[in-house]
């Protein structure tokens, strides 16, 4: 069951150019899995609450963590002005977008701020080293908007098992990606093995199913091995 806690800030990293990390200190732990979401409420203001994933794994002990793209809204002013020592309310953990560890080959697409429950899932997997074979397929409009792009070279360098395609709108030289929107053309390019594969969708709501029709429609994959969450949490 989901707990309410009150809880300070540990540390704020900003990741890209709009995009922060907020991480809390936790005393009392409580086990979560990784993927699964929070809310977070600013100034005990129930206007000021929104659902939003955890992007730190289980494997990491010493704190919880969420991350936010910061927009023009109440909520991201108020989360912007925080800094350590600050106090928030949490309640967590919720929610069933969690990796199914009896598949031995998983592919995740993603766009933008939807990479935070998968950065999870994916650092839970090296951490633990499962075994899961793993394609993430990542869309962002540049280079400068990609989040956590060093955590995720670093992990697929300690873990082999792990790859990930950069689909970007603007090219950038000297950078590895596909130029364009991931379609089933770039699924198939990317993940030729796709019908062995259970797939995991995050991004903006309208991506997500997007993502689905082109794998249930285009490519023919049942829907039961199509995993989504949506959540306002964008």
């Amino acid at each position: 069951m989901p707990v309410e806690v009150n809880v300070r800030i540990k540390e704020v990293i900003q990741r890209n150019h709009n995009v922060k990390s907020f991480r809390l200190e936790i005393n009392d732990w409580l086990d979560f899995k990784a993927g699964q979401f929070l809310m977070v409420t600013l100034k005990d203001d129930p206007a000021l609450s929104r659902y939003l994933s955890i992007s730190s794994s289980p494997t990491e002990k010493c704190y919880l963590e969420f991350t936010k793209k910061l927009t023009q809204s109440d909520f991201s002013a108020s989360l912007n002005g925080l800094k350590p020592g600050d106090s928030v309310k949490i309640k967590y953990p919720m929610g069933q977008f969690v990796l199914d560890e009896s598949a031995q080959k998983a592919a995740f697409l993603s766009g933008g701020i939807g990479i935070t429950p998968i950065r999870s899932i994916c650092k839970y997997v090296v951490d633990k080293n499962t075994g899961t074979d793993i394609v993430l397929v990542y869309s962002n409009r540049s280079i400068r908007d990609i989040v956590f792009k060093e955590d995720f070279s670093a992990m697929s360098s300690a873990y082999p098992l792990l790859r990930v395609a950069h689909v970007l709108c603007e090219a950038e030289k000297g950078f590895k990606c596909t130029v364009g929107q991931i379609n089933a053309g770039v699924i198939k390019n990317e993940i030729p093995d796709y019908p062995e594969r259970k797939f995991y969708l995050c991004g903006p709501p309208q991506m997500v199913e997007a993502m689905r029709n082109i794998l249930t429609g285009q490519l023919g994959l049942n829907g039961e091995k199509v995993v989504t969450e949506n959540f306002q949490g964008y």
